[in-house]
């Protein structure tokens, strides 16, 4: 009996029982300093605002953008849960205005050698996250790494943050090649969606998305979705210099407002008629990441 049938006889046998699944959608992008956690933590911020409980997991292992931007050290991360007893409620941190969040700390790259008493015990302590939010945002790192495939393939939703810079453009289309290619994507229950960021206009934006969208159908077969635009903002940069995202500091900015419509364009997608077959909620999510290693 492999790992990945094992853990579907663990999943028939928790008790955890849950009245909602709660949405899960994973942020990234083909290269850093593109925006990509500015993009989770801002979107955060406006679902909140929206009315729905958010937590961020903070999976770019090795970088700490969102503990620095919500201006909080968090006690506990991941490894606390999965090796020191600790529960969802110990390590989700309340940030700005209600928003959670989850540091992944080293537990992101320990994710991988987990036995399955590890990961019968992973599963019933994220479903908690259940009971607590209503749209999970899970901030990946960037690039084609393994560690991020993993994390994307897994995900019935996806935000590809990307700007007008060539190689922001060339290296999107490296991970969307990278996505396709993987064994474990299934591209009719994935919604993969693009955030054009630093643009200089709504246009620059959307000729961004089709400059990139032709050459994906053409040659990878996918269907990519368009959200919207976040443009050049100079209150980005002195929310950034003060170690804020532009949606607290700056609620009225421009970006701020553009993330607004960006999260009301997500919250009026809630059809799951595309995402129908891939499992739903943290526990889904979860117990996806370590079929797909098999």
């Amino acid at each position: 009996m492999d790992q990945a049938e094992n853990l579907r006889n663990i999943i028939k046998k928790q008790n955890v029982k849950t009245v909602k699944n709660a949405r899960v959608i994973a942020v990234t992008s083909g290269k850093g300093g593109v925006g990509k956690s500015s993009t989770s933590i801002n979107i955060a911020l406006q679902f909140q605002r929206l009315g729905k409980k958010v937590v961020i997991l903070d999976a770019d292992f090795g970088m700490a953008n969102i503990e620095v931007m919500f201006g909080v050290i968090p006690k506990y991360n991941l490894s606390d849960l999965l090796f020191k007893e600790k529960n969802i409620k110990d390590i989700v941190c309340e940030g700005p205005e209600g928003v959670g969040f989850i540091s992944g700390g080293s537990g992101i790259a320990k994710l991988v050698n987990l036995d399955n008493e590890q990961i019968r015990r992973l599963v019933n302590k994220m479903a908690e996250l259940e009971d607590i939010a209503d749209v999970i945002i899970i901030d990946t790192g960037a690039g084609i790494a393994p560690s991020v495939m993993e994390f994307l393939v897994a995900s019935p939703e996806i935000l590809l943050v990307t700007t007008p810079e060539p190689t922001s453009i060339t290296d999107s289309y490296a991970l969307l090649k990278a996505l396709s290619m993987n064994p474990n994507f299934d591209k009719e229950t994935t919604k993969i969606r693009m955030i054009a960021n630093k643009v200089s206009s709504e246009s620059e934006g959307r000729k961004v998305y089709e400059k990139l969208s032709v050459v994906v159908t053409k040659f990878l077969n996918v269907d990519l979705g368009f959200v919207g635009v976040v443009p050049h903002d100079r209150d980005i940069t002195k929310a950034i210099m003060k170690q804020k995202p532009v949606s607290l500091m700056y609620p009225n900015a421009v970006a701020s407002r553009h993330y607004q419509l960006i999260a009301e364009a997500l919250n009026n997608h809630t059809d799951t008629t595309q995402i129908g077959a891939k499992h739903r909620g943290i526990k889904g999510y979860i117990r996806t990441i370590f079929a797909n290693k098999n």
